[in-house]
């Protein structure tokens, strides 16, 4: 009789799983680069477009890290940050084809290395991110974000999830 937990039951190790983890990143490296694409060509840099109540399309630059972190350090935080996103996506890289995490974790790296890859397509091309969503209430902004951010976040939290779930 086999002694095994859930969370190893949900192991993915194959050639055609890791295929897969990487398939996923790349898919939402893709959507992000096609929204990010969307939004520089038909909103002038600046533009607003409210959408809702609460949220607006818009076309912003972000040379800084999350929240503008970073934004004004005169130019050294691209390399810094082209720097930080290669090693990041390299080590998750090397997590998703060792294969030996649940499918959740690596459901949630692949989301995590989209994001980061998209941000990074950004710097490499642009030397800049590209942030379009706008959610506000009132006079309040929540700072403008991207969808590789949107990946990032529930990527992590995802991850921070299955750990707590599976933890031996």
């Amino acid at each position: 009789m086999s002694t095994r937990s859930i969370g190893d039951t949900l192991k993915s190790s194959s050639p055609a799983d890791k295929l897969r983890w990487l398939g996923l990143a790349i898919a939402l490296l893709l959507v992000d680069q096609a929204t990010k694409y969307a939004a520089s060509t038909y909103l002038n840099y600046g533009e607003r477009r409210a959408v809702t109540g609460f949220f607006s399309w818009t076309h912003l630059h972000n040379t800084g890290a999350a929240f503008s972190f970073l934004a004004d350090a005169g130019g050294w935080q691209r390399t810094f940050l082209i720097g930080v996103a290669v090693v990041i996506s390299a080590l998750l890289l090397r997590w998703l084809w060792r294969g030996v995490a649940s499918q959740g974790r690596q459901i949630a790296l692949s989301a995590i290395l989209g994001g980061a890859l998209g941000n990074l397509t950004d710097r490499l091309l642009r030397g800049h991110v590209v942030d379009f969503l706008d959610f506000h209430y009132a006079q309040y902004h929540w700072p403008a974000f991207n969808l590789a951010d949107v990946w990032i976040t529930t990527g992590a939290a995802s991850l921070m999830w299955v750990h707590t779930k599976y933890r031996k």
